[in-house]
């Protein structure tokens, strides 16, 4: 699957996955005032809403970008119809030829991993028959646990050609209270990076780049420049772009000299570009097309850099 990100970031030049991570408040109102008017002040409704409104950003968006990232807990807040809302949208994105970066940020022993592993990127056997629970592409990964928590993923993702991303330096403020720690003179956050390169030895595709890549927050240039190198083989996907603080001109050392090797995440940038001002003139009723000048924007900021 990593081969099949790196294709698409190729084929639509824009190293960009939108984050889809619907908040109720973000829904246009006449989207939520119908979900309303037809399942009443329920959390039907709620799930209705947000997958309509995400149904029109992939739409609007699918043939500019090669991967979106629905962040699960968006849809957990909703309950089952939020979790239903969340798997009509990976499999919908996945339809529109998309890669699903799936941000549920599981790492646990090892037992517990294996089953989020086959929850969200394999699947179970129930008789004969092998089932797939939520089926993304790639999912997001908390390595607190150490191999025992990620060695799961890996194993699921050689059995079916799927991938993950592991948390290294997040983009969050207090980030650096655990991952800037030293330990035997080194910050933390750069040994998970050498056991991403480590966990991901043999998982390279032909692409040359690996299944098992890291996180690392766009608010933290210099950091990424420094686990660029310790990660060749990893793809980097950046959080912190835009609403975070995180800006084009520091984007280039998360890069490769041929400009792959990251993938950078905008989620209210794009998915609430009608409520900008800068965007204000579409309109509510047009908050789909809002979202697609927002990914074109984005693209030249992020290409003018190379």
């Amino acid at each position: 699957m990593i081969d099949q990100l790196v294709s698409n970031i190729k084929k639509t030049n824009a190293p960009i996955v939108v984050g889809l991570d619907p908040n109720i408040d973000y829904v246009p109102s006449y989207i939520l005032d119908q979900a309303i008017k037809n399942q009443g002040e329920t959390l039907e409704a709620a799930g209705a809403a947000i997958w309509e409104y995400n149904k029109g950003i992939i739409d609007a968006c699918y043939d500019l970008i090669p991967a979106v990232k629905p962040q699960v807990a968006m849809y957990e807040q909703f309950g089952l119809p939020g979790l239903e809302a969340f798997k009509k949208t990976v499999d919908y994105c996945k339809e529109k030829g998309l890669v699903v970066i799936g941000d549920v940020k599981r790492g646990d022993i090892g037992s517990t991993s294996t089953a989020y592993a086959k929850g969200h990127l394999g699947g179970v056997t129930i008789g004969n028959t092998k089932c797939y629970g939520f089926n993304e592409d790639f999912v997001t990964v908390n390595p607190y646990l150490g191999t025992d928590g990620v060695k799961p993923f890996v194993d699921v993702c050689k059995e079916e050609n799927k991938g993950i991303f592991v948390l290294v330096k997040t983009s969050n403020p207090s980030s650096g209270e655990f991952q800037d720690q030293k330990v035997e003179g080194k910050p933390l956050y750069e040994m998970v990076g050498a056991y991403v390169d480590k966990w991901g030895a043999d998982v390279v595709g032909t692409s040359g780049y690996s299944a098992v890549g890291a996180v690392v927050g766009a608010t933290y240039p210099e950091m990424g420049k420094v686990l660029r190198k310790i990660m060749p083989k990893a793809y980097i996907l950046v959080p912190g772009y835009g609403a975070q603080g995180g800006t084009a001109d520091g984007l280039k050392p998360y890069f490769n000299e041929d400009g792959l090797g990251a993938i950078v995440n905008s989620s209210r940038g794009i998915i609430c570009a009608y409520k900008q001002d800068k965007y204000a003139s579409f309109g509510e009723k047009n908050y789909a097309d809002a979202s697609r000048q927002a990914v074109i924007d984005m693209r030249e900021d992020i290409n003018s850099i190379f």
